[in-house]
């Protein structure tokens, strides 16, 4: 069975010179469990080209994507196609004066519908934000990449609240990644949107937002990248937020040159910065106790171990941060549901409480048990062992699951809300200790099941060592099978 990547990236070039641009693009070689395809995804940088060149224009590129957007169920809460095709028009006229505001002017993106974008109404996914007013201006995150000429077409399903790490939404329905012959799964949560417009070739690039797996788990459930930062990399500003102590941001992408050319953008620099050297790979054995962790996923990653030591040392430590902060989770309870739970209060508890999905109104009146008092504690925890964490860890780089099962399918979990339950804790437990602990994180995929399910790896450093964590992680892409 051929892998299920994410769908390429279609430009609109003509069928000669899209040959010829499928000849500029490396290709890996397949390894027996991922089968090769035609090509790779066409990167950003592709798109550049060919922009430079003549082959394709901006406004074709965004017609093309608002097409795609249009035909595919549940990945979009709001289109933008009156502004993004005069955007696409004055990219076209800049190209043709000779003066595009960067090389990738006029290139279709898509954004989370927890940002706001001037213009438009930031639903957060649920429909207690029906009247929400407009915003009137982009976050800075969307006014930076668009000052170098990235065009928003829309704003992508979410998780409601973006409140659980499964990605179903019974509002504005449920996205799901198009693996042909595989009966529908969960997209992953709560950026599940973002991560299938990129599965499924709408936009080379989107946006999501992640406070205790949400760009990450997306990424692992269709096979995508996906880069949650620390948390003070980007300005926050005109985010709409979960947990304010928690959340970050990061994009979604066909590769890890496409983050970090958007992590580049969002920060407003038309370029990635310089890379450090490669540095340690650490694994924690004791992470991977326990039946939680499926056979095909411990499999897959001794795997993946095995492979990446034939390139660099990998040392065994016990990182006691991780634990003791799990362990602190366990017993007081998930500092975000806290903070969730403050911020839509006057929602839960008055007339809109009908209009929001029973699981996540459950969920938020779970952490009703979480104390102030508590909370603090929290916070104390966590503080102390971010600063533990700098001393184990060091400079080097922890190498994980991204997820301890497979994506689940998705008609017996939206049927047994108990059970959904269960598989959103257990889809969380590796993802939502790296963001208690303000590890930027890559979820890179690096492997497919014989019946075409994605397989991932995260690697996490230390809070602010994200250029670290990203040469470490598009080393790794080099050496790691994820894609054909």
């Amino acid at each position: 069975m051929a892998s299920r990547s994410p769908m390429r990236w279609r430009s609109t070039v003509t069928s000669d010179t899209q040959k010829t641009a499928l000849g500029r693009r490396a290709r890996r070689r397949p390894s027996a469990s991922q089968p090769p395809e035609p090509s790779m995804p066409e990167t950003l940088d592709d798109l550049a080209a060919d922009l430079a060149a003549g082959r394709t224009d901006s406004v074709r590129l965004v017609e093309g994507a608002l097409e795609r957007a249009r035909a595919s169920e549940a990945v979009f809460i709001m289109l933008m196609p009156e502004s993004a095709l005069a955007e696409a028009h004055a990219a076209r006229r800049r190209w043709a004066d000779g003066r595009p505001l960067s090389r990738h002017d006029g290139i279709p993106i898509a954004w989370k519908d927890l940002f706001d974008i001037a213009g438009t109404r930031t639903s957060a996914g649920s429909r207690t934000r029906d009247a929400a007013e407009p915003a009137k201006v982009d976050a800075p995150v969307v006014a930076a990449t668009r000052r170098l000429g990235f065009i928003p077409i829309g704003k992508t399903n979410l998780s409601e609240f973006a409140f659980s790490g499964l990605g179903a939404n019974p509002h504005f329905g449920t996205p799901t990644a198009g693996f042909p012959g595989v009966e529908p799964r969960m997209p992953g949560g709560s950026s599940c949107g973002s991560a299938v417009a990129v599965q499924r070739g709408i936009v080379p690039v989107a946006i999501g937002t992640d406070t205790a797996g949400s760009v990450r788990v997306p990424a692992a459930f269709t096979g995508c990248v996906g880069y949650k930062s620390s948390q003070a990399r980007y300005d926050m500003a005109g985010v709409f937020p979960l947990a304010r102590s928690l959340d970050s941001l990061g994009p979604l992408a066909g590769s890890m040159a496409d983050c970090m050319t958007m992590d580049a953008a969002m920060r407003g620099l038309a370029a990635p910065t310089p890379r450090p050297a490669p540095a340690e790979l650490i694994v924690d054995d004791a992470l991977l106790d326990g039946p939680a962790v499926t056979a095909p996923v411990r499999t897959h990653f001794d795997e993946v171990l095995a492979r990446l030591s034939r390139h660099v040392p990998i040392r065994r430590q016990r990182i006691d941060a991780w634990h003791r902060a799990r362990d602190a989770i366990a017993a007081l309870g998930w500092l975000g549901a806290y903070e969730a739970r403050q911020l839509h209060l006057d929602v839960l508890t008055g007339p809109q409480r009908a209009l929001i999905d029973t699981r996540v109104a459950s969920r938020l009146d779970g952490a009703a048990r979480i104390s102030a008092e508590v909370a603090a504690e929290l916070v104390a925890i966590r503080a102390r062992e971010m600063q533990r964490l700098r001393t184990e860890l060091g400079d080097a780089v922890l190498i994980l699951p991204t997820v301890k099962h497979l994506p689940p399918p998705l008609a017996p979990l939206e049927a047994d809300p108990a059970r959904f339950a269960e598989v959103n804790v257990a889809t969380l437990a590796l993802t939502m200790i790296a963001s208690f602990l303000d590890m930027p994180s890559v979820a890179l995929p690096t492997g497919w099941t014989p019946d075409g399910l994605p397989l991932s790896t995260q690697l996490c450093a230390v809070s602010g060592a994200d250029d670290r964590l990203l040469t470490q992680a598009i080393w790794a892409e080099q050496i790691l099978p994820g894609r054909s």
